[in-house]
C-alpha cells in the first residue's frame, strides 16, 4: 500500500497570508528604519523564525498550526523578502532620483524597481537547484535559520549545540567582532572563503600597509569587472557542456530538481523580462528626450545586462559566502554607464534598476535553502517543488506589502533627508562625471581578477569572493574569517566527519545568535536616535 502524498501548506490560507501580511509590515519597517538611519539592512528570517515559534506556543488553537515547520518556513520568508524587498530593492532606488533632484522620477523609479525585484525573486525560483545554484551549496544563513527551526521543534543534542553557538554568537557580537562571517567559515565553501577574507583584509590594511587606498585606484570594482565577466562566460559554458555534466550528477548520485531546459528558460526568459521593464522606466522616465535614438535603445539593452548579472554575481556570493555586494555591483554598471555618456537622470534610473536586483535574488536563495532542507533535501522532489512554490508566494507577498510600505512613508523619510548613505555616493560619483583615468584602472584590475576567476573555476568562485572582500571596507571581518577557517581545518583534521558536523550546527548557531544580537542593538541605537 502506498503512503499518502505529503500535503505542503498554502501561502494563501487564511492564517498563513494574514500573519505573513503581518510580519511583512514589520520587515518593511525593520528595512527601512535600519537603511536609511544606519546604512544597512539586516536578514530578519531568524526573527520571523522565532515569533513563528513562539506563537505556536500560545495556547490558542488556530495558533496550533504554526507548530508546523513549514508553515513556520513560510512565515520567516515573508518577513526577510519584505525587509530586503523595502529597504533594499525598491527604497534605496528611489533615493537617488530624489538625491538627483529629480521629484518627477520617483514613481517611475519606484514602479521600475519593484517590478525588477518582481523579476529578481523570480529568477532564484527558477534558477534554485540548478547546476549553476544548487540547493546543496552552502547559502549560509539559509542554513542557520533552518536549524533554529527543526533545534526549536526536536530538541535534543543538535539544540543544545545550536543554543550554545547562538550564545557564543551573540556574546561576540556584542564584543565587536563579527561571529557571523566565523559561522559562515564553518559552513560555508573554504577556498571561496579564504579569498573573501583575504580581499577583507586587502582592503581593510592597504593604507597602512603600502600607503595606498586601493579604492581610490578602482582596484576592486575592475577586479570585480574581470572576475564578472569571466563568472558569466562560466555559466555559458556550464549550460552549453550539458552530456558531460549529467555524467558528473550520475556519478556524485545527486539529481537536481531542475534541468537544463530550466536553466535556459529562466536567463532568456529573465533577460527579455528585464529589458521589458528597462524600456518602460526609460518611456515612464522621459529619457528618450534627452538622448539620441541609438543611446536610447543602448540605455534599456544595457540596464536589463546590467540587471541580469548584478543578480548572477550576487547570487554566487551570497550562495557561498553568505555575503552579497550589491551596494558595489550597482557601483560599478554606473561607472561604466557614465563611460558610455549617459545623461545625469539616465545615469539615476540605471543605478536604481541596477541596485533593484540582487539583494532578492539573495535572500529568496536563503529562504529557499532553508525550505529545502525543512523538506527533506530533496528526497521528495513533488513535496519539495511545491513546498518551494509556496515559499515563492510567500515571498511576493511580502515584496508586494514592501512596495505598498515604500509608496505610503518615502516621502516622510525622504522630506527628513533620510536617504540610504550609498545613495549619496551614487549621486556624488554621477556629479563627477566621466574620467578616461577610471576606464584605465577598470581595465587594467579586470586582467587579474579575471585569471582568479578562471583559476579557481565556477565552483570556488575565487574571483567573485575576492572582489567582494576587496569591495566592503570591514578588515576584522577577514581576520576573522581567516581564524575561523583555521579552527575549522584543525577541528576537522582530527575529529573528521564527526567534528565537521558539530562545527555545522556551531556555526549556525554563530550565524544566527550574531544575527539577533545585531539586530537588537541596531533596534537600540534607532531609539536612541
Amino acid at each position: 500500500m502506498e503512503e499518502p502524498k505529503r500535503k505542503h501548506p498554502s501561502a494563501f490560507e487564511p492564517g498563513v497570508l494574514v500573519l505573513n501580511i503581518i510580519m511583512a509590515v514589520l520587515g518593511a519597517i525593520i528595512g527601512l528604519e535600519l537603511i536609511t538611519r544606519l546604512g544597512i539592512s539586516t536578514n530578519t528570517s531568524i526573527i520571523g523564525a522565532l515569533i513563528a515559534i513562539l506563537l505556536a506556543r500560545i495556547p490558542v488553537r488556530a495558533l496550533k498550526a504554526f507548530l508546523d515547520l513549514n508553515r513556520q518556513n513560510l512565515v520567516q520568508t515573508a518577513i526577510s523578502g519584505a525587509t530586503f524587498g523595502a529597504a533594499n530593492a525598491i527604497f534605496l532606488p528611489v533615493g537617488v532620483t530624489w538625491l538627483l533632484g529629480r521629484e518627477d522620477l520617483l514613481v517611475p523609479m519606484w514602479i521600475g524597481a519593484t517590478l525588477a525585484a518582481i523579476i529578481d525573486m523570480t529568477m532564484i525560483y527558477w534558477l534554485f537547484d540548478t547546476r549553476i545554484f544548487p540547493a546543496k551549496n552552502p547559502w549560509p544563513p539559509g542554513i542557520a535559520t533552518a536549524e533554529t527551526l527543526i533545534a526549536a521543534a526536536k530538541k535534543g543534542k543538535r539544540a543544545m549545540l545550536l543554543l550554545y553557538g547562538m550564545i557564543a554568537g551573540g556574546i561576540v557580537r556584542y564584543l565587536g567582532i563579527p561571529a557571523d562571517i566565523a559561522g559562515v567559515a564553518w559552513i560555508g565553501n573554504m577556498w571561496a572563503l579564504a579569498m573573501f577574507g583575504i580581499g577583507l583584509i586587502v582592503r581593510g590594511y592597504s593604507p597602512k600597509l603600502i600607503g595606498v587606498d586601493i579604492n581610490q585606484y578602482y582596484v576592486p570594482h575592475g577586479i570585480m569587472i574581470g572576475a564578472g565577466i569571466v563568472a558569466l562566460i562560466q555559466i555559458i559554458l556550464i549550460i552549453t557542456k550539458k552530456k558531460k555534466s549529467m555524467k558528473e550528477e550520475a556519478e556524485s548520485n545527486y539529481e537536481f530538481t531542475r534541468t537544463e531546459k530550466d536553466i535556459r528558460f529562466a536567463l532568456t526568459r529573465g533577460f527579455g523580462l528585464y529589458i521589458a521593464v528597462a524600456l518602460l522606466l526609460a518611456l515612464l522616465g522621459g529619457l528618450y528626450s534627452g538622448m539620441s535614438a541609438g543611446m536610447f535603445v543602448w540605455w534599456f539593452i544595457f540596464a536589463a545586462i546590467a540587471a541580469l548579472v548584478s543578480e548572477l554575481i550576487v547570487g554566487l556570493s551570497a550562495m557561498h559566502a553568505g555575503w552579497f555586494p550589491a551596494f558595489a555591483t550597482a557601483l560599478i554598471f554606473l561607472v561604466l554607464g557614465i563611460l558610455m555618456g549617459f545623461p545625469a537622470p539616465a545615469l539615476g534610473l540605471l543605478v536604481g534598476f541596477t541596485a533593484a536586483t540582487g539583494p532578492a535574488f539573495a535572500d529568496m536563495g536563503y529562504d529557499l535553502k532553508t525550505g529545502w532542507i525543512i523538506r527533506g533535501e530533496g528526497k521528495d522532489k513533488e513535496f519539495e517543488l511545491e513546498g518551494r512554490k509556496q515559499q515563492y508566494f510567500a515571498e511576493i507577498t511580502g515584496l508586494i506589502v514592501a512596495a505598498a510600505m515604500v509608496a505610503i512613508f518615502a516621502k516622510t523619510y525622504l522630506l527628513q533627508d533620510l536617504v540610504p548613505p550609498v545613495d549619496r555616493v551614487y549621486v556624488a560619483t554621477i556629479k563627477a562625471g566621466a574620467n578616461p583615468q577610471i576606464a584605465k584602472y577598470l581595465l587594467l584590475w579586470a586582467i587579474p581578477g579575471a585569471i582568479v576567476q578562471a583559476i579557481g573555476g565556477p565552483d570556488r568562485q575565487l574571483g567573485i569572493l575576492f572582489a567582494t572582500g576587496l569591495l566592503i571596507k570591514y578588515p576584522i571581518a577577514g581576520i576573522t574569517v581567516l581564524i575561523a577557517l583555521a579552527i575549522r581545518l584543525a577541528v576537522t583534521h582530527k575529529y573528521k566527519e564527526e567534528g565537521q558536523n558539530a562545527l555545522y550546527v556551531l556555526g549556525a548557531g554563530l550565524i544566527a545568535g550574531s544575527t539577533l544580537v545585531s539586530f537588537f542593538t541596531s533596534t537600540l541605537k534607532l531609539g536612541k536616535k
